[in-house]
């Protein structure tokens, strides 16, 4: 759903750019050499649709887009099968053979627990623990070797509603009037949901932890349900280098700045690829709908990949 050479795209000129660090020399990232340095490991992406797109581009870039003996579905290990009436299980996992390394996604929009209120009803309020992190990770964290998180883009009324999402907080509806503001309801669960990571690190020596920064919107004219855009197909119009030492993501930066978690930091070079969004070429949106937020690939996602291969 995401490969745009499948979809009528006739331009491609956003799959040839390549991230030049400052003053040094980023390594090309190649599939069976990152399997050796996963050998007997486990890289987990929990998070949202973004989170899952960083997912399909590695496994994409290990295989280079082959099919494989060598790749077992493995999500049955982590609880990730289709649930009853249910259309697609909360992620997938898959383990490469030949070096028993394991790669997978757990999909938590909000990077907090979602339980239904009341498991009898289908049409149930759910509970959104602003203070808990989701319990794949308190399940699963002893066997995930590098671990990388992220949220954003759910943080807003519309998704609440449609979800049916209610905030809790200790175990009770939200009644601070201050986590009411989404903004502040997002940067208090990041902040708290980090900051347990951090707490877990002494006990998982092993393990690399990474909060990945807010991937960019680059909607014209309009946002996805009034006419927004993103034609553009000029490589790089918006700018052509991130000049400054901070990150364009405020939140994630306080949210790991005094803990072991790293920041896997993606937004303002992200910023200025307007161009490598799905855009038109999409096959699940309404005529005149644009996909300005996701992208395609080969794509964005990989340089996010290359970064994260080469921190690791």
């Amino acid at each position: 759903m995401w490969a745009c050479r499948l979809m009528k795209r006739q331009d491609f000129t956003f799959e040839k750019l390549r991230w030049q660090p400052k003053d040094c020399e980023m390594e090309e990232f190649e599939g069976p050499k990152f399997l050796k340095r996963m050998h007997d490991k486990t890289l987990a992406f929990v998070g949202d649709s973004l989170g899952r797109q960083q997912f399909q581009s590695l496994m994409c870039m290990i295989t280079a887009g082959e099919d494989s003996s060598d790749v077992l579905d493995v999500g049955n290990e982590y609880g990730l099968v289709i649930p009853p009436g249910g259309v697609r299980p909360d992620g997938w996992a898959y383990r490469f053979l030949s070096t028993n390394t394991t790669v997978l996604y757990y999909w938590s929009s909000g990077l907090c627990e979602i339980e239904p209120v009341n498991v009898n009803d289908p049409r149930t309020e759910h509970a959104m623990h602003l203070d808990r992190p989701p319990s794949f990770l308190h399940q699963f964290l002893h066997r995930i070797d590098v671990l990388v998180l992220n949220t954003g883009h759910h943080w807003n009324r519309g998704k609440l509603r449609a979800n049916r999402w209610v905030m809790y907080l200790g175990g009770a509806p939200n009644t601070n009037r201050m986590l009411a503001d989404m903004g502040k309801a997002k940067n208090f669960t990041i902040h708290n949901t980090v900051k347990w990571l951090d707490s877990q690190l002494p006990k998982h020596p092993r393990l690399k932890a990474f909060y990945r920064s807010i991937s960019p919107r680059h909607f014209v004219n309009g946002d996805w349900n009034t006419g927004g855009s993103c034609n553009n197909t000029r490589p790089m119009s918006v700018g052509r280098e991130v000049l400054q030492e901070e990150s364009s993501d405020p939140i994630a930066a306080s949210a790991v700045r005094g803990t072991g978690v790293k920041l896997l930091d993606i937004t303002s070079l992200s910023q200025v690829r307007d161009e490598g969004h799905i855009s038109r070429f999409s096959i699940t949106s309404a005529h005149g709908v644009q996909d300005c937020l996701h992208w395609c690939l080969p794509g964005v996602p990989d340089t996010w990949n290359e970064i994260l291969f080469a921190q690791i």
